[in-house]
């Protein structure tokens, strides 16, 4: 194993030598410039598996003076091959040591997490990867965490993502620059750049077995298609990392523009997102497909498991002639087609079928299984009763006697509204509503014995009304009635004395 380039001051002119020569490291220097990957100053994690690629980025970045960069070397073992991993690391350590960097490590079991998260190994080795750089990057305030992906890389990415359904977004691929942390210099060199530029400074690497390993859709795509398609063009991965950076390019055009849709035809709600859908139909699929793509990385932070079938099937949703529907998502996502609205939901935000009920024995404060909390105080009836907000009122407890029962929606309920003469099906008044489906479970129905007396936050039943001359009444409250039932929703509440 060879020695890392010696950094002491003996080597200094060498040192200023090779910054002024070496068209390598001038090319990482200009592509580092043109796309502002670091200011000076700045503390950087460096990402060392070992390999060819992240020992040449180390060694570059420490070369690169005039940035005065702070480098931590940060190596996550990932415990799959068992002495050679462990060699990885010890190799590491001693790279970190001799150009006098700190190194933080972690040991992982990849397998496990691979098993208990239901990834594969490649996918669970890459999130695993990720979670300890943002952790190191965080424990050392760096501003970036750099990466040692090149022009081969992007080329197998590029295909791998073709071959998997990929649209622009994906084939895309690697940035300079991704999610404000992770650089990447060395996009602009080819692996045949990068090993010669070992070999003239005399650094050695690790090699991972695993890479020749061509049950890997990756390591078939690098051993056997590239080299294939080289027979049809020898700079094919050149032209693969040219295509990917005109559709990174038309990429930000699309991101910017989808920004500015999204800001009119979406809005926050109820821990969700809440897109308009007579402004989606007007627009075209593509442009559909980017805002429901939008809305599920606004809700959960990434587009994990979300393939192309996902969107087509949120899209039919919205051409549905069914008014309520529902979707389920991987990642615990749930898509509500709710009239004319399309609703993003974490699963454990969306709207359950839990059936409960509650007994109300008297004046005083409950909790009811949902969580909502109820008030109940005997007092005089208010001067007026126009204006009520939608989540208190009012009743005569001598023609509503407790103890009152509160439960859940049942089929076959039936009341009669204020100020009607006959009687309704809870279910056609909440269609009349026009209150999605699955919120119906969500709304509370108080009953004095048999008789429903208020569907809460939408309206009171003729059996509320209060008469001329009740001196007391019993006044509920529930401040937090359902963020699902909009206030506009609600009948004005107006009494009759």
């Amino acid at each position: 194993m060879s020695a890392p380039f010696d950094f002491s001051a003996g080597s200094a002119l060498l040192r200023e030598d090779h910054l002024r020569t070496d068209p390598v490291l001038k090319k990482v220097s200009a592509a580092i410039r043109e796309n502002r990957l670091f200011h000076q100053g700045d503390t950087v994690v460096v990402a060392v598996s070992g390999g060819a690629d992240s020992v040449a980025l180390l060694d570059m970045l420490a070369s690169l003076t005039d940035l005065r960069l702070t480098l931590v070397v940060a190596h996550l073992n990932h415990d799959l091959r068992g002495t050679e991993s462990d060699a990885d690391a010890a190799f590491v350590e001693e790279l970190a040591a001799r150009y006098g960097l700190a190194v933080t490590m972690r040991r992982v079991s990849v397998a496990e997490f691979s098993r208990t998260r239901k990834l594969s190994l490649e996918e669970a080795g890459r999130i695993a990867r990720y979670e300890w750089f943002d952790t190191v990057a965080r424990s050392c305030n760096a501003r970036s965490v750099a990466l040692g992906h090149h022009a081969d890389d992007q080329a197998e990415t590029f295909l791998l993502r073709l071959f998997r359904g990929s649209g622009t977004t994906g084939l895309a691929s690697m940035r300079p620059l991704s999610s404000e942390r992770y650089v990447r210099p060395l996009l602009t060199l080819t692996r045949e750049e990068i090993l010669d530029y070992l070999a003239r400074r005399g650094l050695s690497c690790r090699h991972d077995s695993s890479n020749d390993d061509t049950a890997f859709l990756r390591n078939r795509i690098r051993h056997e298609c590239l080299p294939y398609l080289k027979s049809f063009n020898p700079a094919i991965t050149e032209r693969l990392t040219c295509a990917a950076e005109i559709l990174a390019a038309d990429e930000l055009v699309l991101e910017r523009l989808t920004d500015q849709l999204f800001c009119r035809v979406s809005h926050a709600d109820s821990g969700g997102v809440v897109l308009q859908l007579k402004e989606l139909r007007a627009d075209l699929a593509g442009v559909r497909f980017r805002l429901y793509r939008r809305a599920l990385h606004v809700l959960q932070g990434n587009l994990a498991r979300i393939s192309a079938s996902h969107l087509k099937h949120i899209d039919q949703l919205v051409h549905s002639c069914r008014t309520q529907a529902e979707l389920s998502l991987p990642g615990g996502v749930t898509v509500l087609r709710c009239y004319e609205t399309l609703h993003f939901l974490p699963a454990k935000e969306a709207p359950g079928n839990e059936t409960w009920e509650i007994v109300i024995e008297g004046p005083g404060r409950y909790v009811l299984p949902d969580g909502q909390a109820v008030s109940v105080r005997l007092t005089a009836p208010p001067v007026s009763f126009d204006g009520l907000p939608p989540f208190r009122a009012f009743f005569d407890p001598g023609k509503a006697p407790f103890p009152w029962m509160v439960r859940t929606f049942r089929p076959g309920d039936r009341f009669q509204p204020f100020g009607m003469s006959g009687t309704r099906k809870v279910k056609d008044f909440f269609i009349d509503r026009k209150i999605p489906l699955p919120v119906r479970k969500l709304v509370p129905l108080f009953f004095s014995g048999a008789e429903l007396i208020w569907v809460a936050g939408l309206r009171v039943a003729e059996s509320g009304r209060i008469f001329p001359g009740t001196r007391e009444v019993a006044e509920v409250e529930i401040p937090e009635i359902t963020p699902y039932i909009a206030c506009k929703t609600a009948d004005p509440m107006v009494f009759h004395q």
